[in-house]
């Protein structure tokens, strides 16, 4: 990829302050949990993240994710990773990855490893790995839920959705793994701090720009009002205010659209 642009400050801070909201995280460490459910993703310190929960803890991991059309991006994130790359990944399933990674790099036991390898999306990641739990007695009460950080809040949303009526639905407690941060450079627009693992940055940028309008509660957006497919979100006027920042900012929006993702 080419050097993605640096981007005035206002614009800079607009992307972090919608990113940071979109990574929700609720985890408190001294709070145990009864299970882990790890979304497949391609972003490496997330996936970490989960594994290292329930290895500590020692915890059911339920690790979802089927062949979907962001697939590929995991392969190429296994594939650069220095340790995970010795892991097959052409024609498999995501759940089928991490749980070899799970198994090989985290000493997670095969008696703690649910694996949910049919879902394409994320309504069915929910659906399908709530059906999973519910038929493991007793139920866990609290189970710590684990995606990309981009997507986080819509996950969370989406868990609340399909366990709505569900009176014996556990806490679900989100945890991204980790909080990304932009920062301009003379290399133009970088992380800060490590990018092993992460998205390329052109990747992140168009991520977080989609994901508001899905969150959204009107005729276009995923919640109630809309497609239904997420309990009613909250967006902060501050996050919204953001988000318009850069949808109207030309740098941010003519450099996605030059490589094709906007």
């Amino acid at each position: 990829m080419t050097i993605f642009p640096c981007l005035p400050e206002t614009t800079l801070a607009a992307m972090n302050t919608v990113g940071e909201w979109l990574a929700q995280d609720d985890y408190q460490p001294a709070e145990p949990v009864d299970a882990v459910v790890l979304a497949g993703n391609a972003v490496i310190p997330s996936i970490d993240a989960a594994c290292r929960v329930a290895s500590e803890e020692g915890v059911p991991l339920l690790i979802s994710g089927g062949i979907g059309h962001s697939t590929t991006f995991l392969y190429a994130a296994i594939a650069r990773h220095p340790r995970y790359n010795t892991v097959p990944t052409t024609g498999r399933a995501e759940a089928t990855i991490l749980a070899a990674i799970a198994r090989q790099f985290w000493n997670i036991p095969e008696e703690r490893l649910l694996i949910e390898d049919q879902s394409t999306h994320c309504g069915a990641n929910a659906r399908f790995s709530w059906e999973i739990l519910r038929q493991h007695q007793p139920i866990p009460e609290r189970v710590l839920v684990v995606q990309d950080p981009t997507m986080q809040r819509r996950t969370m949303a989406t868990f609340a959705r399909v366990t709505r009526d569900e009176v014996s639905a556990p806490r679900w407690i989100s945890h991204p793994g980790l909080l990304a941060r932009l920062q301009n450079s003379e290399d133009g627009l970088v992380f800060s701090g490590s990018s092993e693992g992460l998205w390329p940055v052109e990747r992140y940028l168009s991520l977080v720009l989609g994901e508001l309008p899905r969150l959204r509660d009107d005729i276009e957006g995923y919640g109630p009002m809309g497609r239904d497919f997420i309990a009613h979100v909250d967006i902060p006027a501050d996050v919204e205010a953001a988000w318009q920042i850069l949808y109207h900012d030309a740098i941010l929006t003519d450099a996605l659209v030059s490589r094709s993702l906007l």
